[in-house]
């Protein structure tokens, strides 16, 4: 149970430590509380906010227990963003729990809106992010280690122990957005021409189908 309270007291304190106004990634509330309204017509940058809310719109029990990591990836990420959870509109603020299967990779990838920051939970990682002067910093963490992820650079983490591995994200964003970098570029709907990424990553034409067909709906 100790346990348990240390893992909540450190995520409680990421969140209220990335929600300081001069950090904040979203613009600053105009009200108290405003819970996202999925239903409203209204499209604004955000959600409109309801007329009739509760406790329940402050809530969220979806990060309780571990994700389905059976995927290519070996990995899943549990979102707690304003999609999922209408209380944290307008506050600035969200949460992910990640899992990690064994040799379990979070793909490289980017958050437009937020700098991330985990807690482990469980497991041993190899971390980094690459700067915009493609400067590479990594660090390997294990179980009660925190590691941040500056807002917009490129970044990853991959399982390196025996067993599974975890950790809580927090974001200074109700909405980080995320852009996987091999399936934003392979991916894309409709896609990017395959000439394209043949001259970017000096390969050929062909081999950028094959790697499209990886990344293809399933």
């Amino acid at each position: 149970m100790a346990k348990v309270h240390l893992y909540v007291a450190a995520a409680c304190a990421v969140v209220l430590a990335l929600a300081a106004p001069a950090l904040a990634g979203d613009p600053d509330m105009l009200q108290d509380v405003c819970p996202a309204d999925y239903a409203s017509p209204v499209k604004l940058n955000g959600f409109a906010c309801k007329a009739n809310f509760s406790a329940d719109d402050f809530f969220f029990d979806g990060l309780r227990n571990p994700g389905n990591t059976n995927n290519p990836a070996g990995s899943v990420v549990t979102a707690a963003n304003v999609e999922k959870f209408p209380g944290v509109n307008t506050l600035g603020v969200s949460m992910a729990r990640i899992d990690y299967a064994p040799g379990g990779q979070n793909p490289p990838h980017t958050h437009p809106r937020a700098t991330e920051i985990i807690f482990v939970l469980e497991g041993t990682l190899e971390v980094g992010f690459i700067t915009t002067a493609n400067a590479l910093f990594t660090k390997t963490v294990t179980k009660g280690d925190v590691f941040v992820f500056p807002r917009g650079l490129v970044h990853f983490q991959q399982n390196r122990g025996h067993g599974p591995a975890a950790v809580v994200a927090a974001f200074n964003s109700q909405l980080q957005g995320t852009q996987a970098i091999a399936m934003t570029l392979f991916g894309a709907v409709p896609p990017v021409p395959s000439d394209i990424l043949a001259k970017a990553f000096r390969i050929s034409s062909g081999e950028v189908d094959h790697i499209k067909a990886n990344f293809a709906p399933k």
